[in-house]
Formats: C-alpha cells, structure tokens, sequence
C-alpha cells in the first residue's frame, strides 16, 4: 500500500464515525482551508475555536467559505462560566483564583480542550500557530490522562509501502524513564491496532540484543520491558532489541531466535528522544518513508499537536487520524 493509499484509507475510515473536532487555531488561514475540506469531505464536523470577526476575516482574505463551518468565540460563549467554574474546581489546589480560571479559559487552546472534556467535541487538533508544550499542557488540564497511563507521549506513523511502523517517542518526552517507556510501549501498541487494524508486535530498542552489551542505559530498557508486560500481560513485547534484530528476521534468528517479535515487530520504542528524533527523520529523509504525526496519546481524548509548518494537507489527514483515535 502506497502512503497516499493509506492515507486515504484512513480519511475513508474516518467519515463512518461522524466526529466533531475542534481547531483553536482558527485563525489560521491553513486552519480554515483544513476545515473547508474536512467538512466537504464529511471526514468530520469541525468547530473553529477563537475570535468570530478575525476568522470571518481570514476566511475572507483565504477566499474560503465557512457555511456549514461551526465558530465558537470563548469570550462570548455561553459556556464560558461553566467552563471556567470547571477548570477551578480542577486547579484550585494550586492556587489558581476564579478570575484566573476565567481568564484562562477565553484562551482557545483551552477552551477548545474543556469542549472536549465536556463531550461538546470528540478530539482537538491544534500546532499550526500554538506551540508544542501549550498543546499538550492544554490537554493535560483540561482533558486529563487515559485511566492507568501517567505519562503524555507522542508517535510518528513511518508508512513505506512494503509496511507501515509506529515510532515512539520521537517529539515529547526527551529523557524517559522505566515506568514512562512502559506507558508509552502500552499506548503505542494500543493506537497501531486501532489505526492500522493489525497486531502490533512491540520492540524495546537499545544498542544491545538480549545481552549483547551491559550498560546502565540497557538495564533502563530491560525493565521497561519487564513493567510493560507487567501493565499489558498479554502484549507481544521484547527487548533488549538492536534495531535490525527488531526488523530483519536473518538477523533475528541468529540474535533472538526464541522471540516472537524479533525480526516481526511494528511498533518501535526508542529509549530516549535523542535516539527517537534522529531516527524517524533518517527513515523520512533518507529511507523514503511518509511520517505521519507526532501523534499525541496518554490523553482521555485525543488532542493531536501539529508542526507549525505543518500543510493544509497535513491538518486535514491529522484530523482522521484523530476521529479514529478517538473511537472507543
């Protein structure tokens, strides 16, 4: 399957759930274009989050028409007192005052995320003018965590057209430790079954094989390995892996042969952010893969960050993306 076969699979996919999603970064004209096409194609219902008149004057100057387009302005939204009495009750043990969450909730980013909390919207999609730790810091207080993951990290889908992998965490967490590679080795084996609706067969990556090399950095991801089996029982998972003992199965056979995911695995867990960011831009740059993502995970409901020199066409698949993570 091509990348673009894919990708059209998953906005096909998208289209049968009927989602509303929610854009705070509404007046970006890439924003509004996105929207434009994510309603026509009935890939989801959106939501622009932010001032009514300068998105009405975007979209104007983007030559782009909002009929059929919702708009919320949270400065002048009848939720707004609701929301806010909300987001105290949430944050009042750290001293926040009513008049800051107040003020903090006319912000779009947030309010867009309180939507989602409250069941107004399915997912949020913002990045294109907000900046990656607003994002995210966004869903963590308004959204909160998934039930029995602590930790919020991101995956990059690496489609090259024999096979498609999931790469974690190559854009939130730079230094995970034992307890966080298991929450995100869960929540990425548990997003490529749903989004690519096949096994996933987790690999715990490291420059060892099964004992090849000792190192403290090894022993990090051995026990990582151990609490995610601890979390997820029944998850394919194994590590220590080098990365072609995770991939190539010649390999596998002379450096893991008892492994069930050795030479077989999808979904790769990289030991840190270094390791992670470096490689998915090699497979991207030099191997030809299409990267999807960062998609972000750990959240109740799906908040996705975007690259701020992300493309229309980005922000339309993203929003797919996010409609099927989203689904129960």
């Amino acid at each position: 399957m091509s990348p673009q076969e894919f990708l059209e699979s998953v906005r096909d996919r998208a289209k049968e759930y009927r989602k509303t999603i929610v854009y705070p970064d509404a007046t970006d004209e890439r924003a509004i274009r996105a929207a434009r096409r994510v309603v026509d194609e009935d890939i989801a219902a959106v939501v622009l989050v932010g001032e009514r008149q300068l998105i009405a004057e975007t979209a104007v100057a983007c030559g782009t028409s909002l009929d059929g387009i919702g708009i919320v302005d949270p400065s002048r939204s009848g939720k707004l007192d609701d929301f806010s009495a909300t987001f105290f009750e949430l944050r009042k043990h750290k001293g926040i005052s009513e008049a800051e969450a107040r003020d903090v909730m006319t912000d779009p980013l947030f309010f867009g995320a309180m939507m989602v909390r409250k069941g107004l919207a399915d997912g949020s999609v913002a990045g294109s003018l907000s900046t990656t730790g607003d994002v995210i810091r966004a869903g963590i207080l308004c959204i909160g965590l998934e039930e029995g993951i602590n930790t919020v990290s991101s995956f990059f889908l690496m489609v090259f057209p024999e096979k498609v992998y999931a790469f974690a965490d190559c854009a939130v967490l730079p230094d995970p430790d034992e307890d966080q590679l298991a929450d995100i080795a869960v929540t990425t084996a548990r997003n490529y079954r749903k989004l690519l609706r096949e096994e996933p067969r987790v690999a715990m990556l490291s420059f060892s094989t099964r004992g090849s090399a000792e190192h403290p950095m090894v022993d990090a991801v051995r026990e990582a390995v151990r609490r995610t089996r601890s979390k997820n029982p029944g998850l394919p998972v194994d590590g220590e892996l080098q990365v072609d003992a995770a991939i190539v199965p010649s390999v596998a056979e002379r450096k893991a042969p008892d492994s069930e995911v050795a030479g077989r695995a999808n979904v790769l867990i990289f030991p840190d952010l270094n390791a992670g960011n470096i490689a998915y831009k090699v497979a991207q740059r030099m191997g030809g893969a299409e990267a999807i993502g960062p998609l972000v995970q750990g959240l109740q409901k799906p908040a996705f960050d975007l690259s701020r020199g992300c493309s229309v066409e980005d922000i339309v698949n993203v929003t797919a993306f996010n409609v099927i993570m989203g689904v129960e």
